[in-house]
């Protein structure tokens, strides 16, 4: 009886040690990022941690909204900005998987338009070079409709294309994955925000959606814009902004962007780091497979060389020192976002804010990088 009760006291305080260790640990990263949040001006801030592919740590920062000072949960979801392309790559990889489209077919078949570079009218541009921002496609008639490119509806859709030859230079374009979402459409036969609920979300049993209206608006974070002139950080309605109107008079194949597959996905921190760790195992997560090995390879697969780029995942080595991150940022009214992982050691982390001091440097968000940087010195280093 001695001996049982006093392994018994062993166990308890070491289980009693690790609790204070891990307490210890998390209230230094919490300090961190509250310095970090003063240094910037950050209005709110949701992170998740990921290790040894099981998320270890997600906290929330901060307000929802300055102008009403809730504070900011998990529970809370923010339109992701550029992130969302990756779910619309990756419902592309599943439509190739069941034998509906390939990487090489002409994005003039797919979309039902010809999509050509006037200066190149005999190179085709393919699905690939749509998915990797190398088709010479620009956004410089704008991306909220299909009728900047469609030569039967804009007089100047040449102007879309770039003076570069298709297939040889990374130009980033947020027009190719809002023509990737009709892709979607015309060959899933449903409609783009339920094709990724209905073969992404659900499956993986995530709260989010392309849908305003189909959501819980009180569990939107507010985006706010920072004015350089004032200082301040202002409410942008914009980023949520219903669009009932448009849905009733949808056309399916044609009107997609308006759920914008290029950056209009919601999801809380904790759901994008339960999707990011999908992707950081090669399609697959807690047991259901979203797509294959090899499709998420070829996603992860850098096809621009100096940008590291593949298809809606990018590869950096300037994120975090000494390691070579996988994934993507975003920023859009004011938010700014990042979802990186490194697939062979199995971490990742997600970093989201709903409004801070814009200042970046190397092309990254100074709140990501410090946020991304501090959460790894913590937690996985």
């Amino acid at each position: 009886m001695i001996k049982v009760s006093f392994f018994k006291i062993l166990s308890i305080l070491f289980l009693l040690s690790c609790s204070l260790s891990v307490s210890a640990q998390n209230e230094k990263a919490e300090a961190d990022i509250q310095t970090i949040m003063k240094k910037l001006d950050v209005v709110g801030l949701s992170v998740a941690v990921v290790k040894k592919g099981e998320i270890i740590y997600t906290h929330s920062f901060g307000v929802k909204d300055n102008t009403t000072n809730h504070p900011l949960t998990d529970e809370n979801i923010f339109r992701i900005a550029s992130i969302s392309k990756s779910f619309s790559a990756t419902s592309i990889m599943q439509l190739i998987e069941a034998g509906k489209l390939s990487l090489d077919d002409d994005f003039s078949d797919l979309v039902g338009f010809k999509i050509r570079n006037p200066k190149f009218p005999e190179t085709v541009i393919t699905l690939r070079m749509i998915l990797s921002h190398t088709s010479s496609i620009n956004d410089s008639q704008g991306y909220f409709t299909l009728d900047a490119i469609n030569p039967a509806k804009n007089p100047d859709w040449q102007k879309c294309y770039s003076d570069v030859a298709p297939g040889t230079d990374y130009r980033y374009c947020n027009l190719n994955y809002n023509m990737i979402g009709t892709v979607i459409e015309k060959y899933s036969g449903e409609r783009f925000d339920n094709y990724v609920k209905n073969h992404i979300i659900n499956p993986l049993g995530l709260y989010a959606g392309y849908n305003v209206d189909s959501m819980d608006a009180m569990r939107f974070a507010t985006l706010h814009e920072y004015n350089t002139s004032t200082k301040k950080l202002s409410p942008s309605p914009l980023a949520y902004a219903p669009r009932k109107e448009e849905i009733k008079n949808y056309v399916m194949g044609y009107s997609t962007p308006i759920f914008s597959p290029t950056g209009g996905m919601k999801i809380s921190a904790t759901d994008l780091a339960k999707y990011m760790t999908m992707h950081m195992n090669y399609g697959k997560y807690k047991g259901t497979r979203i797509m294959s090995k090899k499709s998420a390879r070829l996603m992860q697969t850098k096809i621009s060389e100096e940008e590291g780029y593949g298809m809606a995942i990018a590869n950096r080595e300037d994120v975090i020192p000494g390691k070579i991150m996988t994934g993507h940022t975003g920023s859009a009214y004011g938010l700014y976002s990042a979802m990186f992982f490194n697939p062979k050691e199995k971490f990742g982390i997600v970093v989201i804010t709903n409004g801070c001091n814009p200042s970046s440097s190397n092309g990254l968000n100074d709140v990501l990088r410090a946020g991304l940087n501090s959460l790894y010195e913590n937690f996985i280093k």
